[in-house]
């Protein structure tokens, strides 16, 4: 079976990892942000992906990966037989649970990212350092 482009062979491999993957991928972390407030329709839940990201998710991608959450059993999707059709995605108690958790990332991302950029220009410049002395002493030689 294919969900999101991972066979079920994958996952007997390592599934933890394969959870972790869908919990912390480009849109998973969002989706389960964003489901953190309350239930969401597709459509809403596509335009608060998109203005939190400062980018929009595509259907396709989107669908997928509500798919994946759902399949994990972090997400709900509940189908109302009306018409026009209503699908409302939830968040289930292990989808709050996870959702918490990168919620809990994402600030710590936030919060330190000054650090990090610090760190970042400072391996940067070291790097930059010592490439330019191994130019001189290449050009020395």
């Amino acid at each position: 079976m294919l969900v999101s482009g991972k066979s079920v062979e994958g996952e007997a491999m390592c599934p933890h990892r394969l959870v972790l993957e869908h919990v912390t991928s480009r849109w998973g972390v969002l989706v389960l942000i964003e489901l953190l407030e309350r239930p969401y329709r597709f459509s809403e839940l596509r335009r608060a992906i998109g203005a939190y990201a400062g980018r929009s998710v595509s259907e396709k991608m989107l669908t997928q990966t509500l798919q994946t959450l759902e399949r994990d059993g972090l997400v709900h999707r509940d189908a109302k037989p009306v018409i026009p059709p209503r699908v409302d995605y939830s968040l289930t108690g292990l989808g709050r649970e996870a959702a918490e958790q990168v919620r809990a990332l994402a600030q710590w991302t936030h919060d330190r990212m000054a650090q990090v950029e610090k760190a970042r220009h400072a391996y940067d410049e070291s790097r930059r350092a010592d490439h330019e002395a191994r130019e001189i002493q290449s050009r020395a030689s």
